[in-house]
């Protein structure tokens, strides 16, 4: 059985009326980065998780979900 992880970073950051740009610059990531991580092709680390539910004022469950396949 295979995991997939998903998380609502996109959600989130159109909520708070956020850019990619906006958010990346924040995280001290590249805006690559953010696109990836929202798009599901990169899992971030657990410290770059931790930043980014921070960020936003929500738990890592909140943020990022695992999903069995």
């Amino acid at each position: 059985m295979s995991e997939c992880v998903l998380n609502s970073v996109k959600e989130h950051r159109k909520q708070a009326g956020l850019t990619q740009e906006d958010l990346a610059k924040s995280l001290g990531v590249s805006r690559q980065t953010i696109i990836s991580i929202e798009r599901g092709r990169y899992v971030p680390s657990l410290a770059l998780a931790l930043k980014i539910a921070r960020f936003f004022k929500c738990s890592v469950d909140q943020m990022f979900t695992i999903e069995e396949e």
